[in-house]
């Protein structure tokens, strides 16, 4: 049985690696205000950034899924790690030595699955690189240099080798401790009749990294005659490889796409290679498979493609300019919509791609071509009407079809209408508004049709039929209707007050302490603010804040949905203006005095009815109690009104 890391050293990876370096690797975040970051969710589709984190308390939240918490839960969620695989992975990253306890450490046999496979990876990209350097390898180093590429750019992309043999690389990785099952887990090695043999045989290798650098798969390419394979051989889907969800390149390239606001999507490893070397540094390339969703929500990420963006972002598409790159250009438009940003596509002179440009034209002819791009869109309708007779009547019909789709599709009403006066232009009709309200009609028709998608959905989700009966049971009777009240709104300006409170309570603990500390639960009215109040107490309250006063609290939750709830209030920034932004210790006196204020006035209100109930009975004593009690309460409410927070302390 794996051992347990020790405790102290899973709070030691914690503190020396910051969270928002760790989130920084797979989107772009921005300044939220209040020391905050935000960014584009990586767990679900968003047009606006609800993904705040806090470097200071090193958390994360999304408002919009409700996804939230540490380092260590980011990484697990987002790479689909077990706790320890996580630890293991941020220790590795900081250069950290873990402890286990029961039996001590044995990376081999306590270490999880992904990390195994990513070890083997880049044992297997050591040895390839290695490799490439021998007599052998000389055939690689060929290919490159007839392509423009040295030693040195072999070098920056990890370029290697895989040897001619059955098993090279399977008894290397044996070597190192690896078994049969990790090695054919991995896809590095497949069955053979003997046991494993090398995958990869006689092959110019790429190593394909995840945005965070690590390698996860193997392009190799052909290099022989003899070698009857296909041209291009990529790692299989495995645990830890998912082709539609890698872009190879991005893990050189994805700070200069988040600091630019620009990617350029090319074709192959060569057409990376040679657009880095010419000084795009924003290229990425799909591997073995067409550009698609998971691609563009990489790429949304990192552009922070928002649609309440101040700057629209790019993604420029180079495809060859024979029938197969209009295709997959074409291919690229069906998946345009999804971005917020603007796309464009470059095609240079002649149908190179950008390895051969650079050959024939050098390094400013790559650049050159980037900067020459073409909105997509335009692309698009100039290919099909291309592909018609529009000297005829019939074939302008025909055209008129396939573009008013395309057209149709573009999102933004203004843009639409525009490229359906061009498209009227291009096709030779001279009534110009026919054209404008068919496709303003197809357009509508596409929405209602994915509003009727959408209600059907809900329908299927919500109005299934009940299942059917078994024979000769009688039916259970209807369940009674449940009379509910509205859903409590935590954000509504009735409870705002509550909210800033606990919000500076669990973030400038120094600013209410002590006075937070003598605060009831019943002075806050909505019940999670009150589990909440709980929570902090039970944590040792604000006065005992230290550096795991945040942990403290949200172990002290009862359960998830109350640990999500104190990680939102962590994470979400006060809502004060920004020009009070350093006065943040007078707003938290206003917001401490407000809840006592709202208390004392609750309180009063029910005393009031107290004492009218007593008075109304004769010889009823405790009338005048509850006039005293009220009096004094009502003195507390002019202190508090008058002296603000100094009342608290009197």
């Amino acid at each position: 049985m794996a051992g347990r890391i020790n405790d102290e050293d899973v709070k030691a990876v914690r503190d020396a690696v910051p969270i928002d370096a760790v989130v920084s690797e797979y989107l772009q975040l921005r300044a939220a205000g209040g020391g905050n970051l935000k960014g584009l969710c990586p767990f679900h589709d968003e047009k606006s950034p609800s993904f705040h984190v806090s470097p200071s308390k090193g958390l994360y939240h999304c408002f919009g899924c409700q996804e939230g918490g540490d380092t260590l839960a980011f990484v697990m969620k987002m790479e689909h790690l077990s706790f320890s695989e996580a630890v293991e992975r941020l220790a590795a990253q900081a250069g950290i030595t873990l402890r286990y306890e029961q039996g001590g450490y044995s990376p081999g046999r306590q270490q999880g699955e992904r990390t195994r496979l990513i070890e083997a990876h880049r044992a297997a990209a050591q040895f390839y690189r290695e490799r490439l350097a021998s007599s052998e390898g000389r055939i690689g180093l060929d290919f490159l240099r007839e392509r423009g590429f040295d030693e040195a750019a072999a070098e920056h992309f990890g370029v290697g080798y895989a040897p001619a043999g059955w098993d090279h690389l399977v008894r290397f990785l044996r070597g190192r401790g690896f078994t049969d099952r990790e090695l054919l887990t991995s896809g590095i090695a497949q069955d053979g009749r003997r046991g494993p043999i090398d995958r990869f045989r006689g092959r110019l290798i790429w190593p394909i990294r995840d945005i965070t650098g690590e390698v996860v798969g193997f392009g190799a390419r052909k290099l022989r005659d003899d070698d009857n394979g296909p041209k291009y051989l990529n790692t299989p889907e495995t645990p830890i490889y998912h082709k539609s969800q890698v872009l190879y390149g991005i893990d050189l390239a994805k700070r200069d796409i988040a600091k630019t606001n620009r990617a350029v999507v090319v074709e192959g490893y060569t057409d990376v290679m040679a657009c880095h070397l010419a000084g795009v540094t924003t290229a990425i390339a799909t591997c073995g498979t067409a550009f698609g969703g998971d691609h563009v929500k990489i790429l949304r990420r990192l552009l922070m493609d928002s649609s309440s963006s101040h700057s629209a972002g790019e993604v420029v598409f180079t495809f060859d300019g024979d029938s197969a790159g209009q295709k997959a250009a074409l291919r690229a438009f069906e998946d345009d919509q999804k971005f917020a940003a603007q796309t464009w596509i470059a095609v240079s002179p002649g149908g190179m791609d950008p390895c051969e440009l650079r050959i024939a034209e050098g390094d400013e002819a790559v650049r050159e071509l980037v900067e020459t791009r073409s909105p997509l869109f335009q692309f698009a309708i100039e290919s099909v009407v291309g592909q018609h007779n529009v000297d005829t009547a019939e074939g302008r019909s025909a055209a008129l079809d396939y573009t008013a789709q395309i057209v149709a599709q573009i999102k933004d009403a203004a843009i639409r209408h525009e490229y359906a006066v061009r498209l009227a232009g291009l096709l030779g009709i001279m009534d110009e508004r026919f054209v404008v309200r068919r496709i303003s009609q197809l357009a509508q028709w596409g929405r209602e049709r994915q509003r009727a998608a959408a209600a059907a959905g809900g329908g299927a989700r919500h109005g299934a039929p009940p299942p059917a009966r078994a024979p000769g049971r009688p039916e259970a009777p209807a369940p009674r209707e449940v009379r509910r009240g509205p859903p409590l709104n935590l954000r509504s300006p009735a409870l705002m007050e509550e909210r800033e409170l606990l919000k500076l309570a669990l973030q400038y603990p120094e600013l209410v302490s002590p006075a937070f500390d003598a605060y009831g639960e019943d002075e806050f009215t909505a019940p999670p603010y009150t589990v909440v109040r709980r929570a902090i107490a039970d944590a040792g309250g604000v006065a005992a804040a230290d550096g795991e006063f945040l942990d403290r609290v949200r172990d002290a939750a009862p359960d998830d949905s109350v640990r999500t709830l104190i990680t939102e209030l962590t994470v979400e920034p006060l809502t004060m203006p920004r020009r009070r932004q350093q006065e943040t210790d007078v707003y938290a006196g206003r917001r401490l005095v407000q809840v006592r204020l709202a208390a004392v006035n609750r309180r009063i209100a029910q005393l009031e009815s107290t004492a009218r109930r007593a008075e109304a009975q004769n010889g009823n004593a405790h009338a005048a109690e509850v006039r005293q009690e009220l009096w004094a309460l009502q003195q507390y409410r002019t202190a508090l009104e008058e002296r603000g927070v100094a009342a608290l302390y009197a």
